[in-house]
């Protein structure tokens, strides 16, 4: 297959997000063209829905919601997908098609993706069949392919794992990698100076799966890419947003999207309230919406204020409190709550610390007290 974009991932979000970008793309003749898949992991899930896709071809994305206080319910038939591998039984096609067809690759691995694996080591790369175990080392094994034949061209990647300067920490995975084996210097400045390791933010609920293969979303939809000198985008698109000032697109969806959940999670966790309860059923009850409300109001929204930022601040708000009420919906309370600790330090921390370098005094006694009953200050 001569696909110019490679993906690393087959979870139901890439299906529903970036793999619909470049399928609604190629139908205007704005994508570099389609996408050959990789399955990473041995779950029976990734490998029914590699099956599936080599099967199918194409899938369906329901987007259900509201959108600008209108309902949306329409599915979308996507067919950028065109080869789909396992990396197990299919490196060769892969490694072959990183060295003559790949222009861009695009990753969402999960939490442990970045994890290295001890047993990996220098060696694989004298084998076009060995297979690296961690993904840093098998996007290293594609790049070293790639810069022994075309050491001219590399390859953008845009890595979409939710980590903070996620291209970023990936190149420096994949240099230390690179400095533990010992390699080429030559090689090393390849990766520096003609791979383009892209910072992004991927924001879209995507909350269940259409068997065999395709998923239901919400019509929120955001990618927004840090520009880089000499990056080629996988396509353009209404949803993606080239952008200098990353930060500020994650610290919105960190602080009124994430905390948000891990603020309506806290309390149903506090109140031992019903293992059904979703997002739509909290923001549906007087008191616990009042509650996340006033938190946004008085304890999130003046930070962006003494930022400068008020007016997208409230934009993005409102687009929050659209997809938090949406009825097709079923995000349960007892999903987010899942590592909850973690979750709040990594969601409600930083809001406190960046609002005590601000010369305003910003009072924040609710997510204070959050963090102190769970032991964080």
């Amino acid at each position: 297959m001569n696909e110019p974009i490679l993906q690393f991932g087959t979870s139901r979000f890439l299906l529903a997000h970036v793999a619909l970008f470049v399928s609604q793309a190629l139908a205007r003749g704005d994508a570099i063209g389609g996408i050959g898949v990789v399955q990473t992991t041995g779950n029976a899930a990734s490998r029914a829905r590699i099956a599936a896709l080599s099967r199918e071809g194409s899938y369906p994305v329901r987007i259900r919601g509201k959108e600008c206080g209108s309902t949306v319910d329409r599915v979308v038939v996507c067919d950028a997908i065109r080869a789909a591998w396992s990396a197990d039984s299919d490196w060769t096609a892969i490694r072959r098609a990183a060295v003559e067809h790949v222009r861009v690759i695009v990753s969402n691995t999960g939490d442990a993706g970045y994890r290295l694996d001890e047993r990996d080591s220098v060696e694989l790369l004298a084998d076009d069949r060995a297979v690296p175990r961690s993904f840093p080392a098998k996007l290293l094994a594609l790049l070293y392919s790639r810069w022994q034949e075309r050491a001219e061209d590399g390859i953008s990647i845009f890595p979409c794992e939710l980590v903070a300067n996620n291209g970023d920490t990936l190149r420096d995975i994949v240099l230390g990698l690179c400095m533990q084996w010992s390699l080429s210097d030559a090689f090393i400045d390849y990766l520096r100076t003609r791979c383009i390791w892209v910072n992004s933010l991927v924001d879209r609920i995507v909350s269940e799966p259409i068997d065999p293969i395709g998923a239901v979303a919400e019509p929120y939809a955001l990618w927004a890419i840090e520009r880089r000198a000499g990056m080629t985008l996988p396509c353009t698109h209404e949803n993606i947003v080239l952008t200098d000032d990353l930060r500020s697109h994650e610290r919105l969806k960190l602080f009124f999207l994430n905390l948000g959940h891990s603020w309506l999670a806290d309390q149903w966790l506090a109140e031992q309230r019903s293992l059904s309860e979703t997002v739509l059923d909290a923001m549906n009850d007087s008191r616990t919406r009042g509650e996340v409300e006033t938190v946004w109001q008085e304890e999130v929204l003046p930070v962006f204020e003494a930022m400068g930022m008020r007016v997208q601040a409230e934009a993005y708000l409102a687009s929050v409190r659209e997809r938090f009420g949406n009825p097709y919906l079923d995000h349960r309370l007892a999903d987010i709550a899942q590592n909850h600790i973690a979750k709040v330090k990594r969601r409600v921390q930083p809001l406190i610390e960046l609002a005590n370098t601000l010369p305003m005094r910003i009072e924040q006694p609710r997510l204070r007290g959050l963090l102190s009953k769970r032991g964080l200050i």
